[in-house]
């Protein structure tokens, strides 16, 4: 997808409360703006940081900029977690992945297990329904190894579990982890970080969920899903 209007290009000087973040724009002016992701974003919120900005115009806003990326390591890296879904489904619509290609209908949003949406619902008359659960990477601390997740996330066991209902339900369910750099090979558990969500990842692929990494190619005009890398995790069911 290409970002249109265009990013604008400043300089992070702080982000705080998780959802806000001061920067210095190219023409020397200082703004407050919203950050789309109230995640950690651990090692992306380095004061001086090269960043991109999207710029709402008019509307009722109070503040017009959000964050959308910061460069750490060399290379551009999305921090939007309005993003990754809609990633997904255009990497389903060109094929990148395979055994996801052909269903019927999609649908984005739909209510399932306990107070949950799934992210996106496939359905065919013939292959019935697959679950698919998008996951925003950007973690990487190791070479070119990306991790998820990047800090404790109860919801994100919750959602493997509810997965593994659906598979002993009948249906298929696809966890999808959408690496927002295009700087890493592959993808691991943060064991260390959440030992919770490992044990519940490795429930999930016994019960038969399956699981795969896709790769994105980040410039400041256009973010897309370039690649599928794979999840270095034993007992993994992967998803071609």
């Amino acid at each position: 997808m290409k970002f249109d209007p265009p990013l604008v290009p400043a300089t992070l000087i702080r982000r705080y409360k998780r959802f806000l973040f001061d920067a210095e724009l190219d023409t020397g002016d200082l703004i407050t703006g919203s950050c789309p992701n109230t995640g950690s974003m651990r090692g992306l919120t380095t004061p001086g940081s090269r960043c991109f900005l999207t710029r709402h115009s008019g509307g009722t806003r109070k503040y017009p900029h959000a964050l959308e990326l910061v460069e750490a390591d060399g290379t551009l890296v999305g921090i939007n977690t309005g993003r990754p879904n809609r990633l997904v489904e255009e990497a389903i619509d060109e094929g990148l992945i395979r055994s996801l290609n052909g269903y019927a209908e999609r649908k984005a949003e739909q209510k399932y297990g306990i107070n949950s949406r799934i992210d996106i619902l496939l359905r065919d008359p013939d292959r019935g329904l697959a679950y698919v659960e998008v996951k925003n990477v950007h973690f990487r601390r190791n070479g070119r190894l990306a991790e998820f997740p990047d800090s404790v996330t109860t919801r994100g066991a919750k959602h493997l579990e509810e997965l593994g209902d659906m598979v002993e339900a009948g249906h298929r369910a696809i966890m999808v982890y959408l690496i927002q750099r295009g700087d890493v090979d592959s993808l691991s558990l943060c064991r260390d970080l959440d030992p919770a969500y490992a044990a519940a990842f490795d429930r999930a692929m016994k019960r038969g969920v399956e699981a795969c990494a896709i790769r994105c190619k980040i410039t400041s005009e256009q973010i897309r899903a370039e690649m599928m890398v794979p999840v270095e995790e034993s007992g993994l069911n992967s998803v071609s």
